[in-house]
């Protein structure tokens, strides 16, 4: 594929917390997006209360001349009330990303719940972005050539495709983007990758619900199986774990969407850490087979550079998580920024 390098231009922070609003005291972050049946544009900010328990809430996003200047806030699409979304210190939905998908006529949001092991991803439906019924934790099938369950891995930065693409034998599916993690040690690493899989470092898989089985019953949306890598991290600014950030959208390039990268050191055992960085960058998927990659970037496309990218909850975060492609062909991109607020970007994208 022959392209020129994507470029990013800053457009401002869009939400920050509110200094009287305790929900809101831990940062307002890495919302989920998508435009209503209204054609209005909306966020599902993660609203953390000190020190970590998070909900997804729901804010309008305001426009000025065309420009994303604020939000309205609407309220709270999920609170962490389910066991799956709970554990003994603290609880959390935190980190959606929403999809609309026009071949089951659902808003679909996969999410990060903050239960009993760790992070897991859970999924919801709305028929109109506002109020959302939960369908539960991804259930992922056990698949003996992986010799892997990967039910019990970590795993979040999930998000669906918009259209039914081909699963690996052909048959129309709905494909989720996912980053477990085999890392399964508390305190040291034990590592439990999936046979034949060499790279141990988190990446992005993709996995596929059957669209005749959603089709008939909305609740086989959690069924995913045929579990497939798609990338693992290749560049310096990704060589810690690379996972996935805003949902694709089509283009005539192929299916565009905005990862994340990680590099700097990991501590263990720890919610905020303070020796990362993480940037951003572009991959391109084939139409036709969502496993091809046609371009990835070997730079950051973002990378935290302004005061409200390197100071906050966590230092040195650009953290993408929605995407709202706009008249001709413009797409923003909305992010979080240090684990504090949330910013907004215009992606230009080469013709």
């Amino acid at each position: 594929m022959n392209v020129q390098p994507f470029t990013i231009e800053r457009l401002g922070v869009v939400m920050e917390p509110r200094p009287d609003d305790p929900l809101e005291s831990g940062g307002v972050l890495n919302p989920g997006g998508v435009r209503g049946p209204d054609g209005d544009y909306y966020l599902f900010p993660r609203l953390v209360e000190a020190p970590n328990y998070s909900r997804i809430g729901v804010a309008k996003v305001i426009f000025e001349g065309g420009e994303p200047t604020g939000v309205q806030r609407l309220g709270l699409a999920l609170e962490p009330d389910a066991a799956f979304e709970r554990n003994p210190n603290t609880a959390g939905c935190e980190d959606a990303r929403v999809t609309y998908i026009q071949a089951i006529e659902r808003y679909v949001m996969a999410y990060s719940s903050y239960g009993p092991r760790s992070s897991r991803i859970a999924l919801a439906i709305s028929e109109d972005c506002l109020s959302w019924q939960r369908l539960g934790p991804a259930l992922f099938s056990y698949e003996d050539d992986w010799l892997a369950d990967f039910n019990l891995f970590t795993n979040k930065d999930a998000f669906f495709f918009p259209e039914p693409v081909p699963d690996p034998d052909g048959e129309p599916a709905l494909a989720l983007v996912h980053r477990p993690d085999f890392d399964v040690g508390d305190t040291e690493p034990i590592v439990t990758a999936p046979s034949g899989v060499e790279d141990e470092r988190p990446s992005m898989w993709i996995s596929y619900a059957r669209l005749s089985e959603v089709e008939r019953d909305i609740r086989g949306l959690v069924n995913l199986r045929k579990h497939r890598p798609l990338a693992f991290p290749e560049q310096d600014w990704e060589h810690l774990k690379i996972g996935g950030g805003t949902p694709p959208v089509r283009t005539p390039h192929g299916w565009l969407m905005v990862y994340h990268g990680i590099s700097g050191h990991l501590h263990r055992a720890m919610d905020h850490q303070p020796e990362v960085r993480y940037c951003a960058g572009v991959m391109i998927l084939a139409h036709d087979d969502p496993l091809r990659i046609l371009y990835r970037s070997e730079e950051p496309v973002l990378e935290p550079e302004e005061k409200t990218e390197r100071v906050g909850v966590v230092g040195n975060v650009v953290f993408p998580t929605a995407l709202d492609l706009r008249e001709n062909g413009r797409i923003d991109i909305y992010y979080g920024m240090a684990d504090a607020r949330i910013g907004v970007a215009r992606l230009e994208v080469p013709t």
